[in-house]
């Protein structure tokens, strides 16, 4: 029988801030973080992550990962890429993590959670403030990689746990929060689940 593959959601940042806020995310949704990948950059391989994800107990498991501003693809992408190639992966979304990074070529999202909490149809820049001049594009480190993997549900959102205190674990990370529930709606994660 062959093993089923676990459901995943990728966060593009992995600092310690935003460790706090995915480990806690995590609790409330039901699911697990993988703490071992934040990490500024991220220092697991994609084959040690997907090892991590493996061995825990449910999903979503959500699953950090951080280039640390490095040019071209760094660690964190390239490990990102490893665990979306997976077989016994199936991605249910990506969180685009704006961090105003001037070189990148950044990812192309259709919605983004501002730092009001609100959905909008445009990119949001490090601060969370939509901009139609981003053209909805979020500029990061660690983002380029996911429109060329065709990561489905891919949400943007301004710097996690941050964003002006508006996301800080204090208030609940409601920014944040709305973007992963955003995208466990999207995948149907919640109904496949309950059958």
């Amino acid at each position: 029988m062959p093993e089923k593959r676990r459901k995943v959601i990728l966060i593009t940042d992995g600092d310690h801030v935003a460790q706090k806020v995915v480990e806690t995310i995590a609790r409330k949704i039901g699911g697990r973080a993988i703490s071992l990948s934040a990490g500024n950059p991220t220092s697991l391989s994609g084959s040690q992550m997907v090892e991590l994800i493996q061995m825990t107990p449910q999903d979503p498991v959500l699953i950090m990962f951080d280039d640390n501003g490095d040019r071209g693809r760094g660690r964190g992408e390239q490990a990102l890429e490893y665990v979306v190639n997976h077989p016994g992966i199936e991605v249910l979304g990506a969180i685009a993590v704006a961090s105003n990074t001037k070189w990148v070529k950044g990812a192309t999202v259709k919605v983004s959670v501002d730092n009001l909490g609100r959905i909008v149809n445009e990119a949001v820049d490090k601060h969370g403030f939509a901009e139609t001049e981003l053209g909805n594009r979020i500029y990061g480190d660690t983002v380029d990689i996911l429109n060329k993997l065709k990561v489905p549900n891919i949400i943007g959102v301004g710097d996690i746990g941050k964003m002006q205190g508006r996301d800080s674990l204090r208030n609940g990370c409601p920014i944040t929060m709305a973007a992963v529930n955003w995208i466990l709606e999207r995948s149907a994660f919640h109904a496949t689940n309950q059958k």
